[in-house]
């Protein structure tokens, strides 16, 4: 699987709803098939951050995502709330699933 997370600086007028100015990118990116997870967190210690963990299921899979309308609308429409270019680690992963933390096993 390719395992993306990426950083996303949201300039300060728009970091409160940046659940509702990304929902539509959001909902099409989880609806196509090559998507594993795309999962939206805020940061604790800047609430102008956030973090976007996502998976595709293979190198199909994330060129279907970055060649899909509603990335390229995204690519025009995310930019002008952004305070910085996205930064983002991307690997490909010899998983389709998480791991369980075993150091913090329950039960």
């Amino acid at each position: 699987m390719i395992f993306i997370t990426a950083k996303f600086l949201v300039k300060p007028e728009s970091a409160q709803r940046w659940p509702e100015i990304t929902a539509a990118f959001t909902r099409a990116t989880r609806a196509e098939p090559g998507c594993l997870w795309f999962d939206w967190s805020r940061g604790l210690d800047d609430p102008h951050e956030y973090v976007l963990v996502e998976a595709f299921r293979d190198d199909a899979a994330g060129a279907a995502h970055v060649n899909s309308a509603h990335f390229q609308q995204a690519q025009r429409e995310l930019p002008p709330h952004l305070q910085s270019t996205p930064r983002i680690i991307s690997q490909t992963v010899d998983r389709d699933d998480w791991s369980e933390l075993g150091e913090l096993a329950v039960g």
